[in-house]
């Protein structure tokens, strides 16, 4: 092999060995370009039928039945322009006793009666998850802050909430919706009043 095979030899080599070391790079690491899907289902105007409890109240327990609507923006913001809750109340047994025992009124423990509010609500999150690989079940958590009205028996009383939920798609139309709110109801010493709804969500307009 003269001197001018041997450069061309050398050149090549030197040309082809880092294309080589590209092509094996590229095969082991593919690179980090992704695509996002859509959303499966979208969201527009929204009607909610909600069974919940209030389980803070050491002497009252209550369960609510509420209906809601909300107004989607866009797949992340919406506005849960109104709610209205009317709840069922029990006595605890420390309300008893009390009534018994020290001569407590009724009246002067007050309960929560029904409730209004309005929320906005922020969508950040949405996935799909397969169930044993028979099926596909498709979510989003949302967080959501806003303002309420709740009727005790001697008066009303104005909150703020904050919360957040989780929900499941079955199609287009319905969806359901679990959703924990925190509310501190502003009074001589604020109080705290839970919420914990299930609720069937109506989809129109998608």
């Amino acid at each position: 092999m003269n001197k001018l095979s041997l450069i061309v030899v050398l050149l090549a080599a030197f040309v082809l060995t880092p294309g080589a070391a590209l092509a094996q790079s590229e095969l082991e690491n593919p690179g980090s370009v992704s695509a996002i899907q859509e959303r499966a289902f979208r969201m527009s105007t929204e009607f909610n039928l909600a069974i919940g409890v209030l389980p803070l109240d050491a002497f009252t327990k209550q369960v609510y039945g509420q209906v809601s609507f909300v107004y989607h923006f866009t797949d992340y913001f919406a506005w849960q322009v109104g709610r209205g809750a009317y709840g069922y109340n029990w006595s605890t047994g420390l309300k008893a006793q009390l009534e018994k025992d020290y001569g407590v009124l009724p009246t002067t423990i007050d309960v929560i009666q029904f409730f209004v509010g309005s929320d906005l609500m922020f969508s950040p999150f949405y996935g799909k998850a397969a169930i044993l690989n028979r099926a596909v079940i498709y979510y989003e958590a949302y967080l959501l802050v806003g303002v309420s009205v709740f009727k005790y028996t001697n008066a009303f009383r104005p909150a703020a909430n904050i919360g957040g939920g989780i929900r499941i798609f079955q199609n287009k139309y319905v969806s359901y919706r679990l959703e924990v709110t925190d509310n501190i109801v502003i009074k001589e010493r604020p109080e705290q009043v839970m919420q914990i709804n299930l609720m069937l969500a109506l989809n129109f307009g998608s």
